[in-house]
């Protein structure tokens, strides 16, 4: 189990990281995106796989950390408001620069 979740952290990292170094904005806010569910899986396992383990201390034997479950609850809501902020900024900026490159210059379009 700890090797799918460490190996699924990795791949979501991995793709996250390099779709943030494209040069078209809406593969930046996928890549965005990606990370922050990485970083949810990675503050969700530091609490320790259990199944089937309660979140209250004291209830059985072996409990389930309740602070990473918090934590990740947070992190959703922020990657949320960061994800709406992000894509509006992107739709905004392709209006205005009619492209949807990040520096708002296309390649193609730049005299040699």
């Amino acid at each position: 189990m700890e090797v799918l979740v460490a190996l699924m952290l990795g791949v979501l990292t991995t793709c996250g990281v390099y779709l943030v170094l494209r040069p078209r904005t809406f593969s930046v806010v996928l890549g965005l995106t990606m990370l922050s569910h990485a970083v949810n899986l990675f503050l969700f396992s530091m609490g320790r796989l259990h199944s089937n383990a309660p979140a209250v201390i004291g209830a059985a034997q072996q409990h389930a950390d309740p602070l990473p479950q918090a934590l990740v609850l947070t992190a959703i809501v922020i990657s949320f408001a960061m994800t709406a902020f992000v894509v509006v900024l992107a739709l905004r900026s392709a209006l205005e620069l009619r492209n949807d490159h990040v520096d708002g210059v296309d390649k193609e379009e730049e005299p040699i």
